[in-house]
């Protein structure tokens, strides 16, 4: 019914840059909250960033001032543009989305995307 496909993850050497992109699809009525999380191996699932549909943002404490998070609400889309890659920001990323479905606008639903691997070499 809805979709989050990420796509934009791969390999870079620190210091290099990276763009991710997230669509959402499906019977959406709207979409509040969207943003980046990601996992390292041994480790839990931590939010990278998030955006509101009104613009305001906020980041990890670790992130902040290399990475920027961006929407396009008419396509139902986020990115997060990765500068200055460290090889601790290597992860599964995953897209996630705050949204009310066509058909059930009385309740909020999260959905998370199948997540993309970010590779930042030393």
């Amino acid at each position: 019914q809805v979709q989050l496909v990420e796509s934009g993850g791969g390999l870079v050497q620190a210091g290099g840059s990276l763009r991710l992109s997230c669509a959402a699809s499906g019977s959406i009525f709207s979409i509040s909250r969207m943003g980046w999380y990601r996992q390292a191996p041994g480790k839990q699932r931590e939010l990278v960033a998030r955006s509101t549909s009104s613009g305001s943002t906020n980041y990890t404490d670790s992130v902040k001032g290399r990475f920027t998070i961006s929407r396009d609400n008419a396509k139902n889309m986020v990115y997060l543009q990765m500068n200055s890659l460290k090889p601790e920001d290597t992860a599964v990323y995953y897209c996630s989305a705050d949204l009310v479905l066509v058909n059930d606008r009385r309740n909020t639903y999260r959905y998370w995307g199948q997540g993309t691997q970010v590779t930042v070499s030393s």
